[in-house]
C-alpha cells in the first residue's frame, strides 16, 4: 500500500537563486509545497470516520501509521486527520526534547518544579451532588465560594489549587497526545482525492506536464 506523500506532490521548475550561478537561464526543480493534500470536509467533520488514539511515549507519526495501517509511509494521513501542519510544535515532543525545552524556558529546576504558573479550581459540589464549581477553571490564588446548603451558609476558601510551571507545560504536551485516526476502510477515498488534487491540469503558460510547472525567469528581463 506504500503511498509516500512527497512522491505524489508535483514539482516546480524554479529559477536558480544561487549567487554563484553564471547562467541566468538555469532552473532548479523543487517540490511545490503550495500543493497540499487535505481530507474532504464530509470526512474531516464526521467523527464516525475516525477512532480516538493516544500517542504513547516518543511515538512518531510513522510509528502511529505503522501501528494502525501497517505502513509507516502513511504518516501524512495521521497528520492530515488532525490538521497538523507543524510537527515541531503540534506533535508531542520526545521526553529528552521536552526536558531540555522546559529547563531552558524556566532557567532552573526550582523555578520549573516549584514556581507557580497559575491557580485552578478544584471541584466543589453541594450535599446532593450538584457541581457548583467545576475543576480546572483558572482562578485567583485566594478565590473562595459562599453558598447555602441544608439551610445554612457554607464558605469554602480552599478552592484554588496551584499549578506549577512543570505541570502547566506537561499538560500542554499531554493534550497533544489525544488524536484521531482515520479508519483504514476510508484510506482509498483519501488516496483517490489526492490523485485528483495533486496533478497539474492542462492550460496556462507555466504548464509542462501533469507533474511539472515552470516559473517565469524574471532575471532574463532585468
Amino acid at each position: 500500500m506504500s503511498k509516500p506523500y512527497f512522491r505524489q506532490v508535483p514539482n516546480f521548475d524554479y529559477v536558480s537563486r544561487n549567487a554563484e550561478e553564471k547562467n541566468i537561464s538555469d532552473y532548479i526543480e523543487v517540490k511545490n509545497l503550495f500543493k497540499r493534500g487535505k481530507l474532504r470536509e464530509d470526512i474531516f467533520g464526521n467523527l464516525s470516520f475516525f477512532t480516538k488514539y493516544d500517542i504513547i511515549g516518543d511515538e512518531r507519526p510513522d510509528n502511529v501509521a505503522y501501528k494502525n495501517y501497517n505502513d509507516p509511509t502513511l504518516d501524512w494521513v495521521v497528520l492530515l486527520a488532525n490538521n497538523i501542519l507543524n510537527i515541531q510544535s503540534e506533535w508531542p515532543k520526545t521526553q529528552q526534547v521536552f526536558d531540555k525545552y522546559v529547563l531552558e524556558k524556566y532557567g532552573d529546576y526550582e523555578t520549573l518544579y516549584s514556581g507557580i504558573h497559575h491557580y485552578e479550581s478544584r471541584e466543589i459540589k453541594n450535599s446532593i451532588g450538584i457541581t457548583l464549581i467545576p475543576a480546572g477553571l483558572e482562578v485567583d490564588a485566594n478565590y473562595s465560594i459562599t453558598y447555602y446548603d441544608n439551610g445554612g451558609e457554607n464558605i469554602v476558601s480552599d478552592v484554588a489549587q496551584p499549578v506549577t510551571n512543570y505541570d502547566y507545560e506537561n499538560k500542554i504536551e499531554n493534550d497533544k497526545r489525544h488524536i484521531y485516526i482515520l479508519k483504514p476502510q476510508y484510506l482509498n477515498v483519501v488516496f483517490n482525492d489526492l490523485d485528483s488534487i495533486m496533478p497539474y491540469k492542462k492550460g496556462g503558460a507555466q504548464y509542462v506536464n501533469s507533474t511539472l510547472k515552470k516559473g517565469d525567469n524574471i532575471r532574463l528581463y532585468e
